[in-house]
């Protein structure tokens, strides 16, 4: 790949998510809504087919997303739950961690006992 094209594709990227955590800044409903769109799943996809035309693997490529977007919500529900509990952000990200990184593994698991692409 050329160079200049990652170089891009990191750079849009970027500024994707430092536009989400800016805008958590002045309202966090806005930045949560602005991180939850699939912007980097999309632009994923779109460089993916740009790369290779293969629309069977970007089709994969989506349904994979999907499985672990399932996958890690109860990790964001958990680290709501412990952050207004008290507990400290250093401790819940971790539990955070901890508990998406099960997510993936289960999905995973689940996965190849299904024939799915993750």
């Amino acid at each position: 790949m050329f160079w200049g094209q990652l170089a891009i594709k990191a750079l849009v990227s970027g500024v994707l998510i430092a536009a989400a955590s800016e805008v958590a800044r002045r309202s966090p409903g806005w930045g949560g809504l602005i991180a939850s769109l699939p912007l980097v799943s999309t632009l994923a996809m779109v460089w993916l087919w740009r790369d290779t035309g293969d629309t069977a693997r970007v089709a994969d490529m989506a349904l994979s997303s999907s499985l672990y977007v399932a996958a890690s919500l109860p990790a964001f529900v958990l680290l709501a739950v412990l952050l207004r509990k008290g507990i400290t952000f250093p401790l819940a990200m971790t539990a955070f961690a901890i508990c998406g990184w099960l997510g993936y593994r289960l999905m995973q698991i689940g996965g190849a006992r299904f024939g799915w692409p993750v």
